[in-house]
């Protein structure tokens, strides 16, 4: 067995993205003197989906020039995901968003200026535009100043309840991912910022490519999976993300179309965006008209053109790098974050000034900080959140003393990178209250403790017993690698739960065969066999994506609508149901057994 290091703290921090960089700086903030602890999988300096940089802050207010208020943002939030947001998170974020983008500033983040007007120069109502490339070190450094200790390398397999107050969480276990050593973390409450997930779906770049997505291809459910399995309530986690992205690449569209104003056309050179309005609105509703088009019915636009033969989808580059400014602002939108786009279009003789650039929709990912929301049911504030979502501490889970940031929390739309830090922030400041509320510590149950590090270090074990049984290359009769079982989750999920091979469609027949193998793979995990640390971080990578994706289907299969066109299609259910399914669906996962149910949608900011 493996070295077991135990960790007491006030609050524990699971992961070092924005929201848990946010949450560790506003813990310190608020709680002066407290033991707070963060612990990131990777390194907190480049981890998370900032990683690599932005080019761009997605949600910023601009309150100090009268730009935009957090009412209007809800209303474009709550548009975009076709009526169906937690207002009060979403307005709890902007109403604070503002002042985390100039703490930022304040650290060093260049941000560009418009030299007409003397505010941050926007590439669209929402967005501010940045050099971005150190964006997450800068952040970083604030996060790491104000934490007790930073454990980077340990990866978090599962969430401690208190031995005597099974509601109430206790901690966290993990491993390190070079050392292989056993982590104990007892806290008071725990905060989970972990990243939502890739690779769960099948991915549009496979083989030698395999490893590129939109999202960080790291992200593996760890926000969703652990509180799954304590028995935290979730929503909307049929809500998956379907970005529209320069082909193979996946480089940003965004300044492409709000800054430098370039179009998509088919492969006719029509604009095609507006064509599908009125059979649109057939199918889901006046949603159609909200400001801006809804993000979904733009992918939904572009589906009917493949359908129908008209593509490629260009990008018309060529018409708008008319001047030197502009060429640069579009080459450093790639430079910025998403250097490979350009090494694509490099490789394929594509010269932006020259020819237009192919268009493409995703895989689907699942996410609580993007354009959609899936996530834990959360308590809000308790200024302006209705009855029914407040339960003592916001953002606090349906666990007692368990908070979430970024992914982990669901209903709250749009958060980007700044929105996330924010919600750490919110969080934390809640935490730190309820640690100064519930200043005992909790009991860990020492069995359940030594029953998981057996579980966790299962698969190099399986590993020495069954490598000598090997018939050839990877093939075994006794277990499987942990790439193996990627490669069959993401099958599964593509060809039954509307992933890009299906054209984002399912149906319940498609739902529940899914299901049925993807228990099958559920059921084969305790076969799972690591020739290494590296690999045992796979193998656990892979246990939180099957029950991330499970929720994913179940949750799909509840719902009988089409909420989302674009993003995925219930073929058997093809119009969205208002009258029916204006309401979360929600669920709880307890010994072993799933239980699925609604709750109510409370707009609190007129329409």
């Amino acid at each position: 067995m493996k070295n077991t290091k135990r960790v007491d703290c006030d609050i524990l921090i699971v992961g070092g993205g924005m929201a848990g960089c946010g949450a560790a700086y506003e813990a310190r903030y608020w709680g002066r003197k407290l033991k707070i602890v963060l612990v990131e999988k990777a390194h907190i300096e480049r981890s998370g989906a900032v990683a690599m940089g932005l080019s761009a802050i997605n949600c910023y207010m601009g309150m100090r020039w009268n730009e935009n208020t957090p009412e209007d943002f809800v209303r474009y939030v709550r548009g975009d995901l076709m009526g169906l947001v937690r207002e009060d998170l979403v307005f709890d974020i902007a109403r604070h968003v503002d002042s985390t983008v100039h703490l930022f500033e304040e650290w060093g983040l260049p941000i560009i200026y418009d030299q007409k007007t003397g505010h941050y120069k926007r590439e669209g109502r929402w967005q501010i535009l940045i050099h971005g490339e150190s964006y997450k070190p800068i952040v970083a450094e604030a996060a790491q100043k104000s934490v007790s200790e930073v454990y980077n390398r340990v990866m978090v397999t599962h969430l401690l309840l208190d031995a005597k107050k099974r509601n109430r969480i206790a901690g966290a276990v993990g491993f390190g991912v070079r050392d292989g050593d056993f982590y104990v973390f007892r806290a008071k409450a725990v905060i989970v910022a972990a990243g939502g997930a890739t690779h769960i779906f099948r991915p549009r770049s496979v083989g030698e490519g395999a490893g590129r997505t939109w999202y960080a291809p790291w992200n593996n459910g760890s926000a969703y999976a652990l509180l799954i399995e304590a028995g935290a309530e979730m929503t909307q986690m049929e809500n998956r993300l379907v970005v529209t992205r320069f082909k193979d690449g996946y480089g940003p569209v965004g300044a492409w179309f709000l800054a430098l104003k370039a179009v998509a056309r088919n492969a006719y050179g029509e604009e095609y965006e507006k064509k599908y309005v009125e059979e649109q609105r057939a199918l889901y509703g006046n949603y159609v008209d909200a400001k801006p088009f809804p993000t979904c019915l733009r992918n939904d636009a572009m589906l009917r053109e493949i359908k129908a033969g008209r593509h490629p989808i260009y990008m018309h580059t060529e018409e708008v790098l008319d001047t030197k400014e502009k060429e640069e602002l579009g080459w450093e939108d790639f430079l910025d974050m998403t250097m490979s786009q350009s090494i694509v279009w490099a490789s394929q003789n594509i010269d932006p000034k020259k020819r237009p650039s192919e268009l493409m929709m995703s895989e689907p990912y699942i996410m609580g900080s993007h354009a959609t929301c899936s996530g834990a049911w959360a308590s809000g504030p308790q200024d302006i959140a209705p009855k029914d979502y407040f339960w003592g501490y916001n953002r606090m889970t349906t666990i007692e003393g368990l908070f979430g940031a970024g992914d982990t929390i669901g209903g709250s739309a749009h958060k980007f990178s700044s929105g996330s830090f924010t919600e750490g922030r919110l969080a934390a400041k809640a935490a730190v209250k309820y640690v100064l509320d519930h200043p005992e510590m909790p009991e860990i149950d020492e069995a359940q403790v030594y029953e998981l590090k057996n579980k966790v270090f299962q698969p190099l074990e399986n590993y020495e017993v069954g490598r000598n049984q090997i018939v050839s290359g990877t093939v075994s009769p006794s277990f499987i690698y942990p790439n193996q079982g990627v490669i069959r989750l993401e099958k599964i999920m593509d060809e039954y739960a509307g992933g890009w091979g299906s054209l984002y469609t399912t149906n319940e027949h498609l739902l529940n065969r899914g299901l049925e193998l993807l228990l099958m793979l559920k059921e084969d995990l305790h076969r799972l066999a690591a020739q290494n640390f590296h690999q045992l971080q796979r193998a656990w990578e892979l246990h939180h994506r099957v029950l991330t994706a499970e929720a994913v289907i179940r949750h799909t299969m509840f719902r009988k609508e089409t909420r989302w066109p674009g993003y995925y299609y219930r073929a058997d259910y093809p119009k969205l149901d208002d009258q029916n399914w204006h309401v979360f669906v929600n669920s709880r996962y307890e010994n072993g057994e799933w239980r699925i149910f609604t709750r109510p949608v409370y707009h609190i900011v007129p329409w």
